[in-house]
């Protein structure tokens, strides 16, 4: 079986992931003794050895949704908003005096197209129509972030919950500011493989983030586990240019 938290998942915060999935485990009965961090995250989403993992909602809804089942959302009590839901900041070089105003000027930094958060809420929230004149895949939101920060890229659009923890570990993150927000979309959901128990596995991820000491909530900004139904996901659209 297959365990993996690998959204989140940076140095810093590893241990306290690990006693989650601990918790979750001795709170289930059954499942592998550590989180797998050495698989690919498709090669994990599409395995029927698949126990638990965190997804993205593009992914989800552009495919994903029908080999799957929804556990549940972390809500991470997001400032505005709604829990289990989050948004995309969007970041430049501060006193750059970039903004949106004018998008076929600027450079974006992008993790990949099928990313919620770094692709399709950049799209919905820019004027139908516009583009940036260079589009710069990083292969990962720390890396768009940094990207900026050194003036390979003018702005990119990131997991809100990424950029605090960018704020929070990363040097660079003081040379950048936020210069717009997107709304808020469902957030990044646990899945299962299609067949498993995701009852027994959604009241084992509650009763271990209940569980959970308050050092390593507070670490991983995790508050609690929601349902959102699956159409929630489904109905928002899809974005330009994605690899389904």
């Amino acid at each position: 079986m297959i365990a993996a938290l690998g959204m989140y998942d940076r140095p810093e915060v590893a241990h306290a992931n690990d006693a989650l999935w601990k918790l979750i485990r001795d709170n289930l009965g059954y499942g592998p003794d550590a989180l797998t961090r050495d698989m690919p995250f498709w090669d994990i989403w599409r395995s029927p050895d698949l126990l638990l993992s965190q997804t993205c909602g593009l992914p989800f809804r552009s495919g994903l949704h029908k080999h799957v089942k929804l556990v549940g959302t972390p809500d991470y009590g997001l400032r505005d908003c709604a829990p289990g839901y989050y948004h995309s900041v969007i970041v430049a070089r501060r006193s750059s005096g970039e903004s949106l105003a004018n998008v076929s000027a600027l450079s974006l930094a992008y993790n990949e197209r099928l990313s919620q958060s770094g692709w399709a809420a950049f799209w919905d929230h820019i004027p139908r129509g516009e583009e940036p004149k260079d589009l710069i895949e990083t292969g990962g939101h720390a890396a768009s972030a940094k990207a900026v920060a050194d003036g390979t890229a003018d702005i990119a659009s990131l997991d809100a919950l990424t950029w605090e923890l960018i704020h929070q570990f990363d040097a660079f993150a003081d040379q950048l500011e936020v210069i717009a927000t997107t709304r808020p979309t469902p957030g990044l959901p646990y899945i299962t493989a299609e067949g498993r128990d995701f009852t027994a596995i959604r009241d084992a991820v509650k009763n271990a983030i209940a569980a959970l000491g308050d050092d390593m909530r507070e670490l991983l900004h995790l508050k609690s586990l929601v349902e959102i139904p699956s159409d929630k996901y489904l109905a928002i659209p899809m974005p330009p240019n994605i690899d389904a």
